[in-house]
């Protein structure tokens, strides 16, 4: 009976010794994005709603293993949804490549009509650790007043610089600002 309790009494520290045991440290990314110009512009433009693939659309970054494995990373998170990342991003660059405060993001409330809508499909967001960073969207600019909606595809590889998930982040961020610049081009 003594050593029936000597061991439930081992069996219940070593199970609270185990849940005290420190958690691994998870870091948090956001993409990077540049302000907002100061000036106002012409023309009101919708961006949204963006799409990304459902294997990457978690909390957690995902990372390719090879052509057909993918890893997610429990330990490296996004700081937001990367739905709502990416759009905050397409729109920051939006607005600076265009030079204006204008750009607003799909269901955040836009009083009034857009005269320019653009919706984006990202169709690949691919990290590869120390390689680099791909994407490849799909994109319509549509004008108020039914004009003819011109669509367009951005294929970009942006060359991850330096090691870990810090570079492959910000090499994310350069390759959604290249995207930006196509969608600014056929606006402009």
């Amino acid at each position: 009976m003594i050593c029936r309790l000597y061991l439930a009494l081992a069996m219940l520290a070593a199970a609270v010794l185990s849940g005290c045991a420190a958690s691994p440290k998870v870091s948090f990314y956001t993409l990077p994005a540049p302000p907002y110009p100061e000036t106002r512009g012409a023309a009101a433009i919708l961006l949204g709603p963006v799409t990304l693939p459902e294997t990457v659309d978690r909390p957690q970054l995902v990372v390719r293993a090879g052509d057909n494995q993918v890893e997610i990373i429990d330990s490296s998170r996004w700081a937001q949804p990367l739905k709502g990342e990416a759009a905050r991003v397409l729109a920051a660059n939006l607005a600076h490549d265009l030079g204006t405060l204008r750009v607003f993001l799909y269901g955040q409330g836009m009083s009034g009509e857009a005269d320019i809508r653009v919706t984006v499909d990202i169709l690949r967001f691919d990290s590869r650790p120390g390689v680099e960073a791909s994407l490849e969207a799909l994109w319509t600019v549509r004008r108020k007043g039914g004009a003819e909606p011109l669509t367009g595809r951005s294929v970009v590889r942006e060359t991850m610089q330096g090691e870990g998930y810090d570079p492959l982040v910000a090499a994310h961020g350069r390759a959604l600002a290249r995207v930006s610049h196509d969608i600014a081009e056929a606006i402009r």
